[in-house]
């Protein structure tokens, strides 16, 4: 019987060659070369700062994550609610509590002038502001004054723009402005209301007058469907500067800003005096202490130079 065929043994293994060693970069080479590396970061952390839209939402509080050694803050897309960062949890039952509050957060020289400086505003208008729900406060060094503000452009005869060139305040100085009409806005407040009740607060002494006919009209109870916005006028952009009404406070505004015809105004020059300022709510010795606004300062002008 034949016997079965050896196998064939397996060939010997082939020697391990050796890797090519890696070469390592200097440190310097690392650092440079990661300036070129893209961010992976969320998006959120660094928007844009002007954004724009063509229809007016409701308008929702935008809160700002307060600022460490940074001067100013970058603004987010998140609400308070969303946000943890966000403190807006103070309380400040007096104007002397908010000043407290304030004094070791600002520099002295600043806090002082309020309402001091010609133009100014001091801690009684800011405690009334934080009471109505028109601005918040970011709880850091300095703190920041968070607010989203209405500009309604009004458009006039040739396109004109009205705009107001400045304003007489309670205590006999003047402001200059050099802008169009612009109003704070509260908390859950739509677009659509605050025109109206920015019209009504600093244009409706002159509406009123220029009604004909109407004997019954109250302060201030002018016809709102003679103001009009403009359909697709709607932008809305971020601006962060430091405050002119408080100095050595930085802002952080969130503007909104619509086109509107209104009837009946005139085509010049003009002057209007101020409705009611504060709500009618609020305490009215601490409104008494406020620097207020006692007139506006009308004027149109070339819509290149808006």
């Amino acid at each position: 019987m034949p016997h079965p065929p050896t196998p064939t043994p397996p060939p010997p293994p082939r020697p391990l060659q050796s890797l090519p060693k890696l070469t390592v970069l200097p440190d310097f080479l690392l650092t440079a070369l990661s300036l070129f590396v893209p961010s992976t970061g969320p998006k959120h952390h660094h928007p844009p700062t002007t954004t724009s839209t063509t229809t007016p939402p409701r308008f929702h509080s935008l809160s700002y994550p307060p600022p460490t050694s940074r001067r100013f803050l970058r603004p987010t897309t998140t609400t308070m609610s969303q946000n943890p960062n966000f403190n807006c949890t103070h309380n400040f039952p007096t104007p002397q509590s908010l000043s407290d509050w304030l004094k070791p957060r600002l520099p002295s020289d600043s806090l002082s002038s309020w309402g001091i400086k010609p133009g100014t505003k001091n801690v009684h208008n800011l405690w009334l502001e934080l009471t109505d729900g028109e601005t918040s406060l970011a709880d850091s060094t300095p703190p920041v004054r968070n607010l989203e503000v209405l500009s309604i452009r009004v458009i006039g005869k040739n396109n004109r723009v009205l705009i107001e060139s400045h304003q007489e305040l309670s205590d006999g100085s003047i402001r200059t402005r050099a802008r169009p009409l612009s109003e704070k806005l509260k908390s859950d407040e739509d677009i659509e209301s605050a025109v109206k009740r920015a019209v009504k607060e600093e244009l409706g002494s002159i509406l009123l007058c220029q009604q004909l006919n109407d004997t019954t009209a109250k302060d201030g109870d002018f016809d709102d469907e003679i103001v009009r916005i403009l359909p697709n006028s709607y932008q809305k952009r971020v601006e962060e500067r430091l405050s002119l009404s408080y100095p050595g406070l930085p802002a952080c505004y969130v503007m909104h800003i619509v086109d509107a015809r209104i009837e009946g105004l005139p085509e010049g020059e003009f002057v209007t005096e101020e409705g009611t300022e504060y709500g009618g709510d609020c305490d009215e010795g601490i409104v008494s202490k406020a620097v207020t606004v006692r007139k506006h300062f009308w004027k149109w002008v070339s819509a290149d130079s808006v």
